[in-house]
């Protein structure tokens, strides 16, 4: 099928007597019939990937072509080698139908053995780390390309390079494409243009209760950037008003964590007693609890919660903690209880909110309008989508917050919707 996909490919081009890069796409049926889609005149995306299997610079070559020179190799003088996959890492929210997210990248790091543009594994990428994801472009971060000696070895590189990518500030695909890696469809190569629609269940599963390990590292962390040192620590030079370990009069600290994950919130309660620590994660027992931590952006921390331990980067922004363990990455919110007591005299609290950033195209309601469940309030676009906000119960529109034109940030209150009394 490659060959005479090659073929069909080259007898357009001469069809039409082009000459440069281009590709030709296909759409391909079970039984092993193809149909001519589109050619674009141009370096598909996925270049890298054929680079990786023939060694060859397809952005080399089409510079020779487009300065008069022939091709560097006959057909019949290239091979391929091995097997390669590239995923596109994006700025986009899986669980909202993929919507764009922009915003500041407050950490992107890629894995320690990434070898830019060649070796095993390569990142192609056009954004750095405190570089903004605008709503005016496409919003793909970078691509992550492995090549191994077949379709397994580059899978499980695969998987092994977006666990170990650490990026924040912004709604990724990472984890999605963790889960399609592993999803034993791919796994198998049972792949068609269905696949996400007929493996939805496990692509998209349904939130569960952080790990308690989870939680452990997030509290380390906070003790860590609150400056509490761990008992036992070296003492800080400046006599015993310097530390900062917990010492209370009579040996006892204690101190309540409130972090809210996917399902809710969860309530971590740590205790001091002397030179031990205690923590226990709702009604859950009380386990012994060792911390060490060591830098700010990112904390490493390891922890010891009973007789299991655990070890992350968690990333902290304002009162979000990104925790990245085991190739995963959980993001949590610290009720801080002054942050709350600020936020509860905002007087838009609880309207609809806007589900990405983007900008307002247009408005179909004003104060004083009476609506119904569904009806259509307003439309936000970014980066070339568009997205209804509609009403989701009967009520009358308090007041509207933005105007046509507008730039808005995600999940800023839009519409104040005030409901119909029973």
């Amino acid at each position: 099928r490659r060959e005479a996909m090659g073929r069909a490919a080259v007898a357009a081009a001469q069809a039409v007597g082009y000459v440069g890069a281009g590709t030709v796409e296909f759409i391909a049926e079970p039984d092993g019939r193809f149909y001519f889609m589109e050619m674009n005149t141009r370096l598909q995306v996925e270049h890298p990937v054929t680079e990786a299997i023939t060694g060859q610079d397809l952005v080399e070559w089409q510079l020779r072509v487009a300065a008069g020179q022939p091709l560097p190799l006959r057909q019949d003088q290239l091979h391929i080698q091995g097997h390669a996959l590239e995923a596109r890492i994006y700025a986009e929210n899986p669980d909202k139908d993929f919507l764009p997210s922009i915003g500041r990248l407050d950490a992107l790091q890629w894995p320690p053995h990434v070898v830019f543009q060649t070796g095993p594994v390569r990142v192609d990428g056009g954004v750095r780390e405190g570089d903004t994801i605008s709503p005016h472009y496409d919003p793909m971060i970078a691509k992550l390309i492995v090549h191994g000696q077949d379709r397994e070895q580059a899978r499980q590189r695969m998987l092994r390079a977006l666990g170990a990518v650490r990026c924040t500030g912004v709604h990724t695909n990472i984890a999605f494409l963790g889960r399609l890696m592993d999803d034993p469809a791919f796994a198998t190569a049972d792949l068609d243009t269905g696949l996400i629609e007929r493996e939805h269940d496990r692509l998209f599963p349904a939130p569960r209760d952080s790990e308690d390990t989870t939680l452990a590292l997030a509290a380390a962390t906070l003790l860590h950037h609150d400056g509490l040192a761990r008992p036992g620590a070296t003492a800080m030079t400046g006599g015993p008003w310097s530390q900062a370990d917990g010492w209370r009069i009579g040996g006892h600290y204690a101190r309540t964590l409130t972090l809210k994950d996917d399902r809710g919130e969860r309530t971590v309660h740590l205790r001091r007693n002397g030179g031990n620590w205690t923590l226990a994660v709702d009604e859950h027992p009380a386990q012994a609890f060792h911390w060490q931590a060591e830098g700010h952006h990112p904390a490493h921390v390891r922890v010891r919660l009973g007789d299991t331990e655990a070890r992350g980067d968690v990333h902290c922004g304002g009162s979000r903690l990104d925790v990245f363990d085991y190739g995963r990455r959980q993001t949590l919110e610290w009720r801080d209880p002054l942050t709350l007591a600020a936020a509860s005299t905002d007087d838009t609290a609880g309207g609809l909110t806007a589900p990405m950033p983007g900008k307002i195209l247009s408005v179909a309601v004003a104060a004083g309008d009476t609506v119904t469940r569904g009806a259509p309030l307003l439309v936000m676009e970014a980066m070339k989508m568009e997205h209804t906000i509609e009403a989701p119960h009967d009520g009358v529109v308090k007041e509207v917050f933005y105007a046509v034109g507008d730039q808005v940030t995600e999940g800023v209150t839009l519409i104040d919707l005030e409901p119909h009394e029973n």
